[in-house]
């Protein structure tokens, strides 16, 4: 006679170790699965996000093991506040952030709505756009870098094409007013898919019976847009938003491969002075001070932002 699986483990657990499993409440076995993952949790998150906390109070200094460690209380995060060089890189996040949301999002939308509507050769496009997404931000670094060089690259050639300026005249990377579009651009072309794919969700979810409702109503297609088509897309832009800004705020590669932070600090951002600070200049406290600023800065905005979200979704 063939048993499955189950009833042969069964068989086999010895008879003290069953009668207690099968004495286990529900809630306890399932504490016992979840255990691992809490604990691996609290081991990879938590206790790194406690000890960065720990350090940001002292002037430790990973490359002086042997220096004693003092506690300075809250004389970090003061540098770090009072220091002009962070508020610029503040600036300078803020402005990459706030456009590549504002184009992401106007573009995404866009080609999200004309997608929607189905015609031929809608899959092919759909893949098209996607493949910018698909690459890594090192390789999308190199490959915008090519396209700014002032003599071979092809961005110049177009905007001397449609403008009439010589192309060898102007250096998107190496512009000190130009590099922080530049950036701007490249990660723009990038991630414009990924919110596209998250507003092409929100418009497929709109039942089409609410449309033919508003037509017998004789509302005009400007009318439907406004009154339906953005009200029910909108918590899925707003989790777009959400989405893009938490990662651009975190940027490193792409920036770092494009410009390296240059021209001077114009593209400085965040992630590359803190990235700076603690592995260059290898001031481990001040980093950790710095790290916490920003995690809580962020964690802040976020939660605000889903509140807000909460409360469009509810409506």
């Amino acid at each position: 006679m063939s048993h499955t699986p189950m009833e042969r483990i069964a068989r086999a657990t010895p008879a003290p170790m069953a009668r207690k499993v099968r004495g286990l409440s529900d809630r306890a076995i399932a504490w016992i699965f979840v255990a691992p993952s809490i604990f691996l949790l609290l081991a990879v998150n938590i206790f790194p996000l406690i000890w960065t906390i720990r350090l940001s109070f002292t002037n430790y200094k990973v490359n002086r093991p042997n220096r004693d460690v003092e506690f300075i209380g809250l004389r970090n995060y003061e540098r770090i506040l009072t220091d002009p060089d962070v508020w610029a890189t503040m600036q300078a996040t803020a402005h990459f952030l706030i456009w590549t949301i504002v184009f992401q999002v106007l573009i995404g939308f866009t080609l999200a709505f004309l997608i929607n509507k189905k015609f031929k050769g809608n899959d092919m496009w759909t893949t098209i756009i996607v493949f910018p997404m698909m690459l890594s931000p090192a390789v999308v670094g190199n490959f915008w870098t090519f396209l700014y060089q002032p003599q071979i690259g092809l961005f110049n050639y177009a905007i001397g094409f449609l403008t009439g300026a010589d192309p060898s005249s102007f250096s998107m990377i190496g512009d000190v007013n130009l590099a922080p579009w530049a950036i701007v651009i490249a990660d723009t072309w990038m991630w414009t898919p990924f919110v596209m794919l998250i507003c092409l969700a929100g418009l497929r979810s709109i039942p089409d019976s609410i449309y033919e409702a508003a037509e017998c109503d004789r509302a005009s297609k400007w009318r439907q847009f406004w009154t339906i088509t953005i009200p029910m897309a909108l918590p899925f832009l707003m989790l777009a938003v959400l989405f893009r800004g938490i990662e651009n705020f975190k940027m490193f590669d792409l920036v770092v491969q494009l410009t390296g932070g240059g021209p001077g600090n114009t593209t400085t951002l965040t992630s590359i002075d803190l990235k700076r600070e603690a592995f260059e200049k290898w001031r481990t406290g001040y980093s950790s001070a710095y790290a916490v600023i920003l995690f809580v800065t962020v964690f802040g905005l976020a939660s605000i932002y889903v509140k807000a979200l909460n409360k469009v979704k509810e409506r």
